[in-house]
C-alpha cells in the first residue's frame, strides 16, 4: 500500500476519517493510496508512526487477508537503514491496518513534481540507498515489486523504500477485476507487464527506472494510459537522452529487457561509487537545499493529543495511545479484540501514563522492534480490601478440611499407602523425592501416520490425531508447508513456526532418542535439501517430538500441491518450553 503524499506535507482529518485505530489516536493524514489511507499517529513513548489502514474492501476478501497476514509477518523481518521497520499491526480486525515508523520527508515522486530533476550526486546518493534497501528486503526473501518514487521517502539522512512485497497481497484477488488499481504501470519490468513474472530483478529494473527519474525528472517511458505505457515497457526502448552521460551506461544497463543481462546489486552499489568524484556519503547536505527544506517542514508534526480529563476518581480515563478499557459486566467485547483479564492487569489508582506499561523488546530483536499485537490498555482500577483477617481464617480452614478429606479418599488410607502412583507402566511419575530420588518421565509410547499428504501454504499440529492439514494456525504450526511463489521464500520449503527442526544426515535415522540428543536447529528446510527418504527431527515448544519422512511431492500435472510425508509422533516427550 503506498501511501501518496499530498500538496500539504499533512492534511487534518476529515468528517470519514476514524479519531483511533487499534488503540492509536489519529493526529492527521500523510496521504492516501490504491490499498488504503495513511495516517500520522505516535507510540506510547511520543515517536512518530504512520499507521496504514486497509480499504474495507481488501478486508472483507479472503484471499487477501492470508497474503496480508503472510506479507506482514515477512516485512518484520526487514530491519534495514534504509528501510522504515513495521511497528504493529493487526491483520485479523475489521479493518486490517500496519504502522511503520514515521520517515519525516516527502516522497521522491512529491520531489521532482515540485523542484524538477535531482542533481548527479543526489541520484547517485539516492541510487546507492535503495540498492542497499534492496539488499536487506531481498535477503529477507521478500521482492518488492512495486517499488516506484512514491514508495521512496527522501529524508535528511537519505532515502527510505517503504511499502516492500505489501502490493503482491492485492495479487490475484476478487478486487483485482474491480477497478481497484494497486501497482504502477509505469515503473513495471516487461516481464511483470507482460506475464507476471517476479524476480530480485524485477526489482533492479524499477531502480534503474526510479534512477532515471530523479535524473530527467519524468518517467522513462513516458505518460500516458497505463496500456500504452506498459506497452513501451514491453516492446519499446525508454527515452535516456537527458541522462547524464556518466550515469547512461547503469542505467540502461538496469532497464535491460532481459532480466539475465541488468547487473547486481552490489556491482550497482561499485559503479555509483566510482562515478562519484567524492566519496558518496549520506548526510544533511545529499539533497538540493528547496527539497530539504520540506523535509525541515515535515519535522514540525503534531505531538500527540492530550488525553481527556478524569470524569471519576474510581475509573481512569484512558490513554490517547490504548483507549481499551475493561468491558462492563456482561458487555460482549467487540469482534477482533483481545478478552481483558482483569486479574493479570496491575492494580492501580491513577491513570496510566503513556508507554508505562509498554512491555520491553526481546534481548534478539532490533533496538527498535516490531511488535505484534497491541499496546496494552490501563490497568484496572484498584479496590480497597475488605474483611482481610475474616476472609484468610476461612480459606486456611477451608483448605485443612479439604486436605483431610483427600487423604482420607487415598488407597490405604494416605499418602504412601497408594501401589499405583509411581513406577508403573505409563505413568510419569519416578522416584519418591521425599526418599532422595528424582522424578523422571516416562517415554511415550509412539504414534505413526503414514502417507500424511500436506498441500501447500497447510500446516499441521503434532498434537491433533490424527494430523490434518489446515490453512488456518499457519502463524503457530508445527509443520508448514510453504511454496515459492508466494513471495516471501525464494524456495520451496517446510517450515516450523512452533518449535525447531533438525535434518538428520550420514544416514543417521530417527528416533526419540536421536532428536533429543540433536542440537543442530532451524526453521525451515528447503525441499531441495531433501530426497525420498530424508527424515527431519521435529521438536514442538509443546513438548511433542516427530520424527518426519520426507516421500515426496506433486508432479509438475498435478492440479493440486502438496508434498508427502510419514510421520512418527511421541505426544508430551518434554515439557513444554518457549521456542528456541
Amino acid at each position: 500500500m503506498t501511501g501518496t503524499p499530498s500538496a500539504a506535507p499533512l492534511a487534518p482529518l476529515g468528517a470519514g476519517d476514524p479519531e483511533t485505530v487499534g488503540g492509536y489516536r489519529l493526529a492527521a493524514v500523510l496521504g492516501t493510496g490504491g490499498m488504503g489511507k495513511v495516517y500520522l499517529s505516535h507510540t506510547p513513548g511520543g515517536r512518530p508512526l504512520a499507521l496504514k489502514v486497509i480499504r474495507p474492501e481488501f478486508g472483507e476478501d479472503p484471499e487477501f487477508r492470508r497474503r496480508f497476514r503472510r506479507e506482514v509477518q515477512s516485512a518484520q523481518r526487514v530491519q534495514g537503514l534504509f528501510t522504515a521497520p513495521v511497528i504493529d499491526f493487526d491483520t485479523e480486525g475489521a479493518q486490517p491496518w500496519l504502522a511503520t515508523a514515521y520517515v519525516p520527508g516527502s516522497s521522491l515522486a512529491h520531489a521532482v513534481t515540485g523542484h524538477g530533476a535531482l542533481p548527479l550526486r543526489s541520484v547517485l546518493l539516492l541510487t546507492v540507498g535503495v540498492a542497499e534497501a534492496l539488499h536487506v528486503i531481498h535477503g529477507a526473501g521478500i521482492i518488492h515489486r512495486d517499488l516506484k518514487p512514491a514508495n521512496v521517502l527522501l529524508a535528511s539522512d537519505g532515502p527510505r523504500v517503504i511499502d516492500f512485497g505489501i502490493a503482491h497481497a492485492a495479487d490475484s484477488t476478487a478486487l483485482t477485476g474491480t477497478g481497484v488499481s494497486v501497482g504502477t504501470p509505469a515503473f513495471m519490468a516487461p516481464e511483470q507487464a507482460s506475464a507476471g513474472t517476479v524476480t530480485p530483478a524485477t526489482d533492479i529494473f524499477a531502480l534503474g527506472q526510479i534512477a532515471a527519474y530523479a535524473a530527467i525528472g519524468a518517467p522513462a517511458y513516458g505518460n500516458g494510459s497505463s496500456h500504452a505505457v506498459l506497452y513501451r515497457i514491453v516492446h519499446e526502448e525508454p527515452d535516456l537522452s537527458r541522462v547524464p552521460p556518466e550515469l547512461l551506461p547503469l542505467v540502461a544497463r538496469c532497464l535491460s529487457r532481459d532480466p539475465a543481462g541488468r547487473p547486481g546489486l552490489g556491482e550497482i552499489i561499485d559503479t555509483c561509487r566510482a562515478l562519484s568524484p567524492d566519496e558518496l556519503r549520506q548526510g544533511g547536505d545529499w539533497l538540493p537545499r528547496e527539497v530539504a527544506a520540506s523535509i525541515t517542514e515535515r519535522l514540525r508534526v503534531p505531538g500527540p493529543a492530550t488525553p481527556a480529563p478524569q470524569q471519576s476518581p474510581v475509573t481512569p480515563t484512558p490513554t490517547v495511545f490504548s483507549p481499551h478499557q475493561p468491558p462492563a459486566p456482561g458487555a460482549v467485547p467487540p469482534p477482533g479484540s483481545a478478552p481483558f483479564d482483569a486479574a493479570a492487569a496491575p492494580t492501580q489508582s491513577a491513570p496510566a501514563t503513556p508507554g508505562q506499561h509498554l512491555p520491553p523488546p526481546p534481548a534478539h530483536r532490533a533496538p527498535y522492534p516490531p511488535v505484534t499485537g497491541h499496546y496494552p490498555g490501563p490497568p484496572a482500577p484498584s479496590r480497597p480490601a475488605k474483611r482481610t483477617g475474616l476472609i484468610v481464617a476461612a480459606s486456611v480452614a477451608g483448605a485443612v478440611v479439604a486436605l483431610g478429606v483427600v487423604l482420607a479418599l487415598l488407597p490405604d488410607g494416605g499418602p504412601d499407602g497408594g501401589k499405583d502412583r509411581a513406577g508403573t507402566p505409563g505413568s510419569s511419575a519416578g522416584a519418591d523425592p521425599d526418599k532422595g530420588g528424582t522424578p523422571e518421565r516416562t517415554d511415550p509410547e509412539p504414534v505413526s501416520y503414514r502417507g500424511l499428504s500436506i498441500p501447500e501454504n497447510h500446516a499441521v499440529m503434532l498434537a491433533d490425531s490424527p494430523p490434518r492439514p489446515t490453512e488456518d494456525g499457519w502463524e503457530s504450526a508445527d509443520l508448514y508447508f510453504e511454496p515459492e511463489r508466494l513471495n516471501v521464500v525464494e524456495q520451496d520449503e517446510i517450515r516450523t513456526r512452533n518449535g525447531s527442526m533438525v535434518l538428520l544426515t550420514g544416514g543417521r535415522k530417527g528416533s526419540l532418542a536421536t532428536c533429543r540428543t540433536e542440537t543442530r536447529f532451524t526453521r525451515e528446510i528447503r525441499l531441495d535439501q531433501l530426497s525420498r527418504g530424508s527424515q527431519v527431527c521435529l521438536l514442538s515448544d509443546a513438548g511433542h517430538i516427530a520424527v518426519v519422512t520426507y516421500r515426496g511431492r506433486s508432479g509438475a500435472g498435478d492440479p493440486s500441491g502438496y508434498i508427502d510425508v510419514d510421520l512418527t509422533v511421541w505426544r508430551n516427550a518434554e515439557e513444554p518450553r518457549e521456542g528456541r
